[in-house]
């Protein structure tokens, strides 16, 4: 089957109810961009605790948290006639932003908040929520009422409480980990993987009733328990 490379995608948005973006949980049809964003913004921060002691020349800086990443593009909306609409009816550009608000930015009364977001183009992949939308309206008909209009959006990474415990605590030495030995393998590296020391390779030899570290047959399983 050959691929069709020249085919369009366009970006667009589906709103879920809940935050394991399930799909029992999709709330509404996708909303499709009008026209593909010319470019898009990932913004990433660490923060670390700087205080400082009085006195002196520097500090060790000590990891505080990682924020949510944040999302930024623009969406099109335009009821010139000159770009073909996503919608069924030529609609005035201010019903658009309605159901563009409503879709992705209203408080929605069953789940208490707005919707849960997935932002889908090409091979972007995007979970969050939006946290503003600043709307500039750029052409207007001879009446006054706006024709062309963008909005700019800014988004949060939000993660599932399960996921993120997941992903935090799948290299933590301060869980039991379990590793399948392959041919390649050797028992210190696997340890010092762990923990970041070495050392404690004979404790796990001894914890798992290990004859040797060397010679461990090709598909033991090993048990790297919790650092006491």
């Amino acid at each position: 089957m050959a691929l069709d490379f020249g085919k369009l995608e366009k970006l667009h948005i589906v709103a879920y109810r809940k935050p394991d973006y399930s799909l029992t949980s999709i709330a509404a049809p996708p909303f499709f961009a009008l026209i593909n964003p010319e470019t898009y913004t990932y913004k990433y921060k660490i923060e670390f605790c700087d205080t400082q002691a009085p006195g002196t020349s520097g500090v060790n800086l000590k990891f505080n948290k990682m924020p949510p990443q944040e999302f930024n593009f623009d969406f099109l909306f335009d009821s010139t006639g000159v770009i073909q609409s996503i919608f069924p009816l030529a609609l005035p550009v201010t019903e658009q932003l309605d159901i563009f608000r409503h879709s992705i930015l209203q408080y929605q009364g069953d789940i208490h908040r707005p919707y849960y977001l997935k932002i889908h183009w090409g091979t972007l992949l995007f979970k969050g929520v939006l946290t503003a939308m600043d709307i500039e309206f750029k052409l207007f008909s001879p009446d006054g009422s706006p024709i062309r209009a963008i909005a700019r959006c800014s988004f949060k990474g939000s993660i599932e409480e399960n996921l993120r415990l997941a992903l935090e605590n799948r290299m933590s030495p301060d869980i039991t980990h379990q590793r399948i030995m392959k041919k390649s393998d050797r028992l210190p590296l696997m340890v010092k993987d762990i923990y970041d020391d070495q050392r404690h390779y004979i404790d796990v030899a001894r914890f798992n009733n290990l004859d040797s570290f060397r010679r461990i047959a090709d598909g033991t399983e090993i048990k790297l328990p919790p650092v006491q």
